[in-house]
C-alpha cells in the first residue's frame, strides 16, 4: 500500500451539496479531456460523479479504446480510475504514454493483490522447480494469474508464458494453460498450472474442469515459506498428484460468506415452501464449500446480467460485494424482484472506499490548476507503470484476450 498525504482539511469540511457542486463544475471545466471510471464495489457517492462503471479489466479496456478512438484535436489527457491501484496499474499499461491514469487515494490498495509479492513467487517457482526435477518430473508449469494481482505479478506470468484471466474467462484461460499454452501440449507431457493469487477462484474453476481438487490441487502459502516450511507448507507427494498449484491468497471480502450462510437460506426455503424459493448466487472468489452449495456461480458481469434478466416475482441471495448488491436490489425492485445479501455481515471492500469525494475533488482541483500559484493544471497522484514491467505484463494480459473477448461496459451518468 502506498503512501497517500492528507488533503487540507477543507476538503473534508465541505458539505455534501457543495461537493457534489464542485466535483460537477471541475468535470465541466475539464471537459472531454478528462475520463472517470469507477469499479462496481465503489460507493454510490462515487458512482454517481464516473462516465463509466464494469469491473477492472473492462474499464481499463475502454480507457484504452477511448483514447485510440479520439482525434488529436480531442484527445484523453488524464483518466481518473475510481478503484484500486492494480486497476490503475492496468489501465497505464492499456493507454498511451500520452494519458495520465489517476488513483484519487494512492493508500487504496487490494489485500488479495498484495498476497503476492514479487520476491515471494520467485523463490516459490525456484523451490517447486526445484523439488519437481528432483522427482523426475517431465512436463511444465505454466502461471495463471487473476487480473487482481500487481503489475510486477502480471510481469512475472507473462515472461514465462503465462497469462492473466478474469473470473469470467478462467475456465477457458485454465483451458489454454492445460493445453500447454504458448507451445502445444506433447504427448506423455504433464502440465501443472500455478494460480495466483486468488486460491477461491483458482481452486473452484480446477473444480469445474472435472479435477478432484481434493488431491489435484495443492495450496503453496508464501507466509509459512518465509518461516521455513518447504514448498510453502505442501508435501512433495501433494506436489506431484496436483495439477494445479494455488497461492495461499484470497479477497477478504468474499471470504466472509460461509455455508451457514447457504445453509440459513435452504433452510429459510424449506420452512416456506409455498414461496417462490430464494436462489443462492455467489461470486467464485467465495469458498469452494460456499460456491458448492449455491444455486449459481460466476463473475460480477454474471451476477448483474443474471439479476437483470430474472422474471418478477423472482428472489435472490446475493454473495458479493455489499454496495453493488444494495444497488441491484434497489434496480431489480422496480420490476419486483427481491434482491438481498447472502450475508448480513459487513462484507465492505474497505481499501475501495478510501476514494471518497474529498479526494476526487482535491485530484480534479489539481488537474484544473486551482491549486497552482501560476494556474496551471498539476497531474497528481498519478501511477506509472516501468516500461520492461509493463512490456512483460502486457504478454500475460494480450494472451487473456487473445483467447476470450470481453464485452463493453456500460455507460452511466447515474448510480448504476
Amino acid at each position: 500500500m502506498l503512501w497517500q498525504p492528507a488533503l487540507p482539511d477543507r476538503y473534508h469540511k465541505l458539505p455534501a451539496d457543495e461537493l457534489v457542486a464542485a466535483i460537477s463544475a471541475r468535470r465541466q471545466q475539464l471537459g472531454t479531456s478528462l475520463v472517470i471510471l469507477g469499479h462496481h464495489y465503489q460507493t454510490d457517492d462515487i458512482i454517481r460523479h464516473v462516465d463509466y462503471t464494469g469491473d477492472s479489466l473492462k474499464l481499463s479496456q475502454i480507457a484504452a479504446n477511448l483514447a485510440k478512438e479520439r482525434t488529436p484535436a480531442d484527445p484523453v489527457k488524464y483518466v481518473i480510475f475510481c478503484g484500486v491501484h492494480f486497476m490503475a496499474e492496468t489501465a497505464d499499461m492499456l493507454t498511451p504514454d500520452s494519458v495520465s491514469v489517476i488513483l484519487p487515494d494512492l493508500s487504496a490498495g487490494c489485500s488479495m493483490a498484495d498476497m503476492a509479492a514479487y520476491d515471494d513467487t520467485v523463490e516459490c517457482w525456484d523451490a517447486l522447480h526445484a523439488e519437481l526435477k528432483s522427482q523426475g518430473f517431465k512436463g511444465r508449469v505454466i502461471p495463471i494469474t487473476y487480473v487482481n494481482s500487481t503489475a510486477a505479478i502480471k510481469a512475472f506470468v507473462g515472461e514465462r508464458g503465462g497469462a492473466c484471466c478474469t473470473s469470467s474467462n478462467a475456465v477457458s484461460v485454465l483451458k489454454w494453460a492445460f493445453a500447454g499454452g504458448t507451445i502445444p501440449k506433447q504427448p506423455n507431457e504433464q502440465i501443472k498450472v500455478l494460480f495466483l493469487p486468488d486460491q477461491h477462484l483458482g481452486r473452484n474453476t480446477t473444480a469445474k474442469l472435472g479435477f478432484n481438487t481434493d488431491t489435484q490441487s495443492a495450496l503453496y502459502d508464501p507466509k509459512k515459506a518465509r518461516q521455513g516450511a518447504p514448498l510453502g507448507g505442501m508435501t512433495p507427494e501433494q506436489l506431484k498428484s496436483a495439477v494445479s498449484i494455488l497461492w495461499a491468497g484470497h479477497c477478504s471480502v468474499h471470504k466472509l460468506f460461509r455455508p451457514e450462510h447457504c445453509r440459513a437460506i435452504r433452510a429459510e426455503n424449506a420452512a416456506n415452501p409455498t414461496a417462490t424459493p430464494i436462489t443462492i448466487l455467489v461470486h467464485p472468489e467465495c469458498a469452494k464449500e460456499v460456491v458448492d452449495l449455491s444455486d449459481l456461480n460466476g463473475s460480477t458481469e454474471y451476477i448483474i446480467n443474471t439479476i437483470r434478466a430474472a422474471a418478477p416475482g423472482s428472489r435472490f441471495a446475493i454473495g458479493t460485494e455489499v454496495h453493488l448488491v444494495n444497488r441491484l436490489a434497489t434496480e431489480a425492485a422496480t420490476r419486483g424482484v427481491s434482491v438481498r445479501i447472502l450475508s448480513d455481515c459487513q462484507c465492505l471492500c474497505t481499501t475501495m472506499y478510501r476514494i471518497d469525494e474529498p479526494h476526487l475533488l482535491w485530484v480534479l482541483d489539481n488537474l484544473a490548476g486551482v491549486l497552482s500559484k501560476d494556474g496551471k493544471p498539476k497531474v497528481v497522484n498519478q501511477i506509472s507503470v516501468h516500461p520492461k514491467v509493463r512490456e512483460l505484463a502486457l504478454l500475460a494480459v494480450d494472451r487473456m484476450l487473445a483467447l476470450s473477448a470481453t464485452p463493453a461496459a456500460k455507460k452511466t451518468a447515474t448510480v448504476d
